[in-house]
């Protein structure tokens, strides 16, 4: 019998004008980006910390810190692939992932399809594995200002 776990992700940057706006892999156009150490991509960083939750692993800060420069401006893609060894060192696999992002503008539904593409890759599962979801904040907020992004992550994991 197969055992199973389930991981929860969360995480949450500023937006600043001018910066690149880095989700899922996919860089998209709007007038201010996500700003953090790494290529500040919520959506990866959620969905790293879901994963290493749910294999007992710590959080993504613990094995990738803002005050590393190995990690400095790196594509998160990357440090999903390392997040993905490191489970796979513990014989796990990953089962799914089901990721919402939290935002005002831009929208990203027509660059959905290619932020799975790029994860799939990455995580080594199929795209068809893979569920992103976005929503506003109704204006309210941090998040209805425009001030920040949220992005949340659950994953399944399984050790035959």
């Amino acid at each position: 019998m197969a055992k199973i776990k389930v991981g929860f992700g969360f995480d949450v940057h500023q937006l600043k004008a001018q910066h690149p706006f880095i989700l899922g892999g996919v860089h998209l156009e709007h007038t201010s980006g996500a700003y953090g150490h790494s290529d500040a991509d919520v959506l990866l960083h959620a969905i790293c910390d879901a994963l290493l939750g749910a294999a007992n692993l710590r959080d993504i800060g613990f094995h990738f810190s803002n005050t590393d420069n190995r990690w400095k401006g790196i594509s998160s893609l990357v440090l999903l692939q390392h997040v993905v060894a490191l489970l796979a060192d513990k014989s796990w696999v990953i089962g799914n992932i089901d990721a919402m992002v939290c935002l005002e503008a831009p929208k990203i539904n027509p660059h959905i399809p290619a932020m799975k593409t790029h994860i799939a890759k990455a995580a080594g599962i199929s795209e068809e594995d893979i569920s992103i979801k976005a929503t506003t904040n109704e204006q309210m907020g941090f998040i209805g200002r425009e001030e920040g992004v949220v992005a949340y992550a659950v994953c399944l994991i399984e050790r035959p």
